[in-house]
């Protein structure tokens, strides 16, 4: 809705709200939550004006994980976790430890619909209870019917490789060539080269036999069940739905161009996937759409023409939704070193560019690297690299000179966010004799950020400096320009690739060694703060924060009359946010936040105020 009519539905809530009190009964009471704005800001989340936004009307960054690679095995039936009490320590783990605010909550097709037309309701009621877990600590969540290779029943007991989401009788009925990928290297080869999983591929894109709209009916009927079984505040959680992962065409028709498939085959899928989220009463919420998988391939010989060019515009109803790896490091070939600064500023520009011509919202829903293995070394550098890309399309070396060049914060969710990393016993296309134990159990891929110690604690496999990061997670205006500087270890270096200029030495000075992010953004006059989320290693009592607004040193509580605040983050999970409130409408705003001072003095403070507020002017 537009945003003045959001305004004044949000001002009759709180109105009404306050009139109707502790009379409401307790079973209609909402989620605790901490301040006045959070309820109506959680209460909705849509797309506007090429933006994720809240229901105050919020510019909005999704940052978090994918959960869980756990539902492409077998080990618990297809579920994200063993039961909701893992779910549970993973969700407050996330927010906790890793800083998310949001999940890729994946689902299994297989599992949803094990015989042709029968839904399994029990796979239903446990996956909609675990996705409870993580609304229910302020999580975002959109869910991802997930395919990797069409369906591990492809695949015979002494393969190399396994797949998953297709259920078994799909398999069964297309009667398809005993799997092969000939020499292959890497898993995702047999998108291509395995006509086990080509064949089967193509029928899907061309609903051979019914198989799409059986999967369609599936899809419509677990989201319809989701619907009515949270609540409408946890309802209101859920943002949105990505309705097959990394599609491809397998084979193309005689003449067909992979941007021709999307436009004759993928799109009409995704149009038909709108329609039956509308009939599951999911019409408020967007489609988080993805495009030729290989669209933005960074190997030449990969790249595929394609983004959805000819979908048109897409906003609100879709969102631009993507992956990138950069397989290039992957390969451990065809990029001998690390990452380094701006790494991939112009494959995440090329993401900013497409959402920007479609009209609509991106997010990057899959990126990370192995964090085991050969080329497991450059993982810090391709990481940070990965980050610093969603925050902005400048290297650091450039960014403070051109901060207008910034673009839009990116949405992202990282690969991925496994509790049962290495301790898994997944019986390798139901190969006794293949039990697979060490990292993620699937095609001997190894990418979560998390795992559980010997006490059942869950604890991180990455830098918590490169996962838990400062980041505008709503902003009542528009972000003009962000940047953070992380200060993550490859090893035992410290990289820094954002380093405060010598223009700015007062900045400098109060930066010193610690970590640091700029905010700039224009003001809508809400009351409502801006939010950043502030990682664990900025300690209220080490926070530092020079603005137009003010400056601080150890920001106080919030209330509606401090402009800089801290302030815990809504449902009690102990992280904590920034809150900026800046009432005066159409002004460009600037804030540095960071922890490199003890105790700064009032000169300084003064001082780094007076230098940032020269080169925020005429920013915009």
């Amino acid at each position: 809705m537009p945003t003045m009519r959001r305004r004044l539905m949000g001002v009759l809530f709180l109105i009404t709200a306050s009139l109707i009190g502790s009379s409401m009964p307790s079973a209609a009471a909402p989620m605790p939550l901490s301040h006045w704005f959070d309820e109506q800001a959680a209460a909705s989340f849509t797309v506007e004006d090429g933006r994720f936004v809240d229901g105050l009307g919020r510019e909005v960054v999704l940052r978090g994980y994918n959960v869980s690679g756990e539902t492409k095995l077998e080990e618990n039936g297809g579920l994200p976790f063993a039961s909701v009490a893992d779910a549970e320590k993973s969700a407050a783990a996330l927010r906790a430890l890793g800083g998310g605010n949001s999940v890729r909550f994946l689902l299994s097709w297989a599992h949803a619909e094990p015989e042709r037309g029968q839904i399994d309701h029990t796979y239903l009621a446990a996956v909609t209870a675990q996705m409870r877990a993580f609304l229910k600590v302020g999580i975002r969540v959109y869910p991802d019917f997930h395919q990797d290779l069409f369906s591990r029943h492809l695949f015979h007991k002494g393969s190399w490789y396994t797949g998953d989401g297709a259920p078994k009788w799909v398999v069964d009925a297309g009667g398809y060539p005993r799997e092969s990928c000939g020499i292959c290297l890497f898993w995702g080869q047999n998108i291509t080269q395995n006509q086990a999983v080509t064949k089967p591929t193509y029928d899907f894109w061309h609903n051979t036999g019914g198989i799409q709209d059986a999967f369609l009916a599936t899809a419509q009927t677990t989201m319809a069940y989701v619907a009515e079984h949270l609540t409408a505040a946890e309802f209101a959680g859920v943002v949105g739905f990505d309705p097959y992962n990394e599609p491809h065409a397998g084979t193309y028709d005689s003449g067909q161009s992979s941007r021709a498939w999307e436009r004759e085959l993928l799109w009409p899928f995704y149009e038909k996937f709108r329609a039956r989220m509308d009939a599951a009463g999911w019409r408020d919420k967007p489609t988080f759409v993805e495009p030729n998988l290989f669209w933005n391939a960074n190997l030449d010989f990969q790249k595929q023409e394609g983004g959805l060019l000819d979908a048109g515009r897409l906003g609100p109803r879709f969102v631009f939704n993507t992956h990138f790896y950069d397989q290039k490091a992957i390969s451990g070939v065809f990029m001998w070193g690390k990452a380094k600064d701006g790494q991939y500023a112009r494959d995440f520009g090329a993401v900013r560019d497409r959402a920007a011509g479609a009209e609509t919202a991106a997010i990057v829903s899959e990126f990370g690297h192995p964090l085991s293995g050969t080329v497991s070394g450059k993982a810090p550098t391709v990481g940070k690299a990965m980050y610093q890309a969603l925050d902005s399309r400048l290297p650091g070396s450039t960014w403070w000179s051109h901060p207008e060049d910034s673009g839009p914060v990116l949405s992202g969710s990282q690969w991925q966010w496994d509790i049962y990393n290495g301790r898994h016993h997944e019986l390798m296309n139901g190969n006794p004799d293949k039990v697979r134990t060490e990292g993620d159990a699937w095609n001997d891929e190894d990418l979560s950020a998390i795992r559980l110690d010997d006490s059942g604690t869950p604890v991180l496999r990455q830098d918590a400096r490169l996962l838990d990061r400062l980041y505008p997670s709503a902003t009542a205006g528009r972000v003009l320009a962000f940047t953070y500087e992380d200060r993550s270890r490859d090893g035992s270096t410290t990289l820094t690739w954002n380093p405060v200029p010598a223009s700015l030495p007062r900045v400098r000075e109060l930066v010193g060694t610690g970590q640091y992010g700029v905010l700039l953004w224009r003001s809508d006059g809400s009351a409502a703060p801006t939010e950043l989320h502030l990682p664990a290693s900025f300690e209220t009592s080490r926070t530092t924060v020079v603005s137009d607004l003010g400056t601080v040193h150890a920001p106080p509580p919030y209330d509606s009359t401090t402009p800089i605040a801290v302030a815990p983050e809504p449902r009690g999970t102990g992280s904590r946010r920034l809150l900026l409130t800046a009432q005066k409408a159409g002004g460009v705003h600037y804030a540095l936040v960071t922890n490199g001072a003890t105790a700064p003095s009032a000169a300084l403070l003064k001082g780094a105020q007076n230098e940032l507020a020269a080169w925020a002017e005429g920013r915009d």
